[in-house]
């Protein structure tokens, strides 16, 4: 997805909308919402009317949208599989969910009580792209590699990927996202396995176990050969200041090693807990006995320990490595290996695993290595099948998951007594960017919510994708849900602040009103501009319907169902009938009308629902009335 420095409306270009859920729903669990939307591209063009100039509230103007449906059958917009019940109630079967490398027997008993469980172990990219469309649960742990193609695969089926440990580097966690599809990952069960490894591979390494114990097994005893370093008084520098990491700190500190860390993200105060300093990358690797890896591999981290990286660390430096071998250009250790700058390595991890068997890194005689062994104890793997497993079947339910990667999850409850406001929040998003003028480009949007509950009471994060969908899909062919809706805004450029008004009303309803405001850009609909100089629009649920409730400084009440009018017109007796007979005329039925005014015989706003869309014809008569001086058709 490309990155803008700002969302400009673009009405000529197709895009995607997506029905809304009914505002009476209560959603079952949070992942058959944000699958159980359909979405039909709508090709919006903007009439030969200039937009509205804000500086001249007093000129007459209109603006136009003539709207074109047509059918999508793309993937992203698959609708909800069949074994899920369209009125977003429990599954009718029970979801599938493919296991594609071993998980401990007492994790598939977790996943059995649930669902439908495959294992299908060492499959093709191309046999995981074939079976994927038919799986509503993906587990992986981590020579299994989800790629954009696996999700693009799914067809919209694919609603988690769990992944059985800490990293989640196999997993293309942009395209989850995309695609919104949850990941969530295993991050504590193995968490003490690899870092009592990190300590074994040390110690192991500064012995020369590995070779001594090779050694005497073919009869030879090298005493002088196989001459150790001590390890206390050492300084070890832990590159990656996580949780494993912060396990291996506490260890070497035990073992009476002076430690520093390196880690951009690390808090300061959690490091001086354990008697640890954070120090810069280059110093870490320029003043460190040893280095132990604990980083994730990323775009940033692959291959950061290079040629460039290794002539900066100090003659006769010993590494370890029980994170990722992509971090390491494992070329350019081989060479400092060779000229002395590190002395010695112990490898649990490789670039590629298995390595090649004529590998020079794993033949070298300075080098220790193991088979990928950090997790592999009896406890842990058996602790990171429980914990996966349970993760998988608990965002399946919609429960809140803790270790979900790539999404915050909403409790069922809260889904549920927000699910009224749902469609409210996203069609105030779609009609508020729809009143920007096409050329602006939109960056920051407000959304105001007042309740009578405490603020911290009030957990905003659902209103604040629907809105974001109803902002971004209009404008855009984004799919936007709760998965994604962060992400998509921070691509394309877009801020969205939120602030928390108390007022007084009952606390029954979690949301009195919902207010969106969006910043320095030009509206098409002059009166839709505040006293602060914002396009402001503000609704409520009313009988369990969305209503528009204020536009601009105007007040009105009007129903956001099917499509809406709003002029703004010299306040005299007549308009009301005017603009009805125009429309009866053609054939349009009129569902709600409102008129807001400020003051009586100056000016008024008058919003209008109506079922079908008016012609053309239609729209010039409204907007040839010599009393309307500007006004808009929008598509809700």
């Amino acid at each position: 997805m490309a990155s803008s420095s700002s969302l400009k409306p673009n009405f000529s270009s197709p895009l995607t909308s997506s029905p809304s859920p009914h505002s009476t729903q209560k959603p079952s669990s949070l992942l058959s919402f944000l699958h159980s939307t359909t979405s039909t591209p709508i090709s919006l063009k903007l009439s030969s009317n200039p937009p509205h100039n804000n500086s001249h509230p007093r000129s007459k103007s209109f603006a136009v949208t003539n709207v074109v449906l047509k059918t999508d059958t793309s993937p992203e917009t698959t609708s909800a599989p069949s074994n899920y019940s369209q009125d977003l109630g429990p599954p009718l079967t029970k979801p599938t969910i493919l296991v594609s490398e071993k998980l401990g027997e007492k994790g598939l008993e977790v996943l059995r009580e649930f669902g439908h469980v495959e294992c299908l172990y060492d499959l093709s990219p191309d046999q995981l792209c074939s079976k994927i469309s038919s799986c509503d649960a993906l587990i992986v742990r981590s020579g299994t590699k989800v790629t954009r193609q696996v999700f693009e695969a799914s067809n919209g089926r694919l609603k988690v990927v769990g992944r059985a440990g800490v990293g989640i580097d196999n997993v293309d966690l942009q395209a989850a996202t995309e695609f919104g599809c949850l990941v969530v990952n295993a991050p504590t069960a193995n968490t003490v396995a690899a870092a009592e490894h990190g300590i074994a591979l040390l110690a192991a390494m500064a012995r020369n176990v590995a070779q001594a114990d090779a050694s005497i097994k073919v009869g030879k005893w090298q005493r002088n050969k196989y001459v150790g370093v001590s390890l206390v008084g050492k300084t070890l520098a832990v590159m990656g200041f996580g949780k494993v990491g912060s396990e291996v700190a506490r260890r070497a500190k035990g073992l009476g090693m002076n430690v520093i860390a390196h880690d951009p993200y690390a808090p300061a105060d959690r490091a001086r807990a354990l008697g640890v300093e954070l120090v810069s990358f280059d110093q870490a690797i320029g003043t460190a006995d040893f280095i132990s890896l604990h980083m994730p591999l990323t775009p940033a981290t692959s291959k950061v320990f290079n040629d460039e990286t290794f002539a900066k660390m100090k003659k006769g430096v010993r590494i370890i490595n029980v994170a990722r071998g992509g971090v390491i250009d494992e070329d350019a250790l081989v060479k400092a290996l060779d000229s002395g700058i590190v002395a010695q390595a112990a490898l649990d991890v490789f670039t590629k695993e298995p390595p090649p068997k004529d590998s020079r890194l794993v033949q070298h005689e300075n080098v220790t290595v193991t088979p990928h062994l950090g997790a592999s104890t009896k406890e842990a793997q058996e602790g990171v099948a429980i914990e996966i497993a349970e993760a998988v079947v608990g965002a399946l339910k919609g429960e809140l998951s803790a270790t979900a990667v790539n999404a915050p999850m909403v409790p069922p409850e809260v889904l549920s007594e927000l699910s009224p406001y749902v469609a409210l929040a996203e069609k105030l998003g779609r009609l508020a960017v729809q009143l920007v003028a096409g050329g602006s480009g939109i960056k920051s949007v407000k959304v105001v919510y007042k309740s009578a509950r405490d603020p911290d009471d009030l957990d905003t994060r659902l209103l604040r994708a629907m809105i974001t969908k109803g902002i971004i899909e209009p404008i855009s062919s984004s799919f936007v849900n709760l998965v994604n809706a962060d992400f998509t805004a921070k691509e394309k450029g877009l801020r969205i602040s939120e602030e928390r008004i108390v007022v007084d009303s009952s606390p029954e309803f979690p949301i009195d009103s919902i207010q969106v405001q969006i910043s320095n850009v030009e509206s098409k609909f002059a009166s839709g501009i505040s006293d602060n100089g914002d396009i402001s629009i503000e609704g409520k649920v009313k009988y369990g319907t969305p209503h528009l409730t204020s536009v601009g400084s105007f007040a009105v009440d009007v129903s956001l169902e099917g499509n809406l009018i709003l002029c703004r017109q010299v306040d005299q007796p007549g308009m009301i009938g005017q603009v009805g007979n125009i429309l009866g005329e053609h054939n349009v039925n009129v569902s709600f009308m409102s008129v807001g005014r400020t003051v009586r015989r100056k000016k008024a706003i008058m919003a209008i629902g109506v079922d079908e869309k008016p012609d053309k014809e239609a729209l010039k008569k409204i907007g040839e009335i010599p009393a309307i001086e500007e006004f808009v058709f929008l598509k809700l």
